[in-house]
């Protein structure tokens, strides 16, 4: 058995709930996509009305796929280098040049272990702070999605209620793209399209509709 967390909308508010499932063990995509299977199992037992969304390269449906953070890019660069190449440390940062490299080689990085404690997120001069946690990340996701998507690939996430990312673990990670999609399913309700976000409204918004637990 594992646990993993589901994304959706309640009271108008973004929320997680954590669902116990049988976990397929292996690195095969069939052992995966069994997995996914059994943890939205038990989310639509729990939830007769839920339409569950694997968001990863593992998701059995082509919209799952697409919305991969592995696949999205954010003027020109890759979700992970925009990410990594946007840290600021006490010692060093932001380091613009992990555009340039693999999404792997950058998230690994030694700078980033090496440059004392983050402090905040550096994008094209805009600072973002790290609390709410998830701010930075949300944020440049969903901007990926907007620049990446058709509008009418955006749309059919209206379609799904509920959105999980197998490999995220949050007892190990914080940012996951199943929570980012919630968000954008949220924005979809609220303004019927992804608008032009600017940080301070976004800052605004997260720390008004996203809820860790629950």
């Amino acid at each position: 058995m594992a646990k993993r967390p589901a994304y959706y909308i309640s009271d108008g508010k973004i929320r997680e709930w954590l669902y116990s499932f049988e976990w397929f063990s292996g690195f095969a995509l069939s052992q995966k996509q069994k997995s996914i299977d059994s943890l939205h199992q038990a989310i639509i037992s729990g939830n007769p009305d839920a339409v569950p969304l694997e968001i990863s390269t593992k998701s059995k449906k082509p919209l799952g796929v697409k919305l991969s953070a592995f696949n999205l890019k954010l003027q020109g660069y890759y979700l992970e280098n925009v990410f990594q190449s946007s840290k600021v440390f006490t010692n060093g940062g932001a380091y613009g040049d992990l555009l340039q490299v693999h999404p792997k080689d950058a998230k690994k990085d030694q700078r980033l272990r090496n440059s004392g404690t983050l402090q905040h997120f550096d994008l094209n001069g805009e600072i973002f702070p790290l609390e709410p946690k998830t701010l930075f990340y949300d944020y440049i996701y969903i901007m990926a999605v907007r620049e990446s998507l058709s509008q009418d690939e955006i749309q059919q996430i209206t379609q799904y209620t509920h959105f999980t990312d197998i490999e995220f673990n949050p007892e190990k990670s914080i940012n996951t793209q199943a929570r980012s999609v919630a968000i954008i399913r949220l924005l979809l309700e609220m303004y019927g399209e992804i608008p032009e976000l600017h940080r301070e409204d976004f800052l605004k918004f997260h720390q008004a509709f996203v809820i860790s637990k629950k």
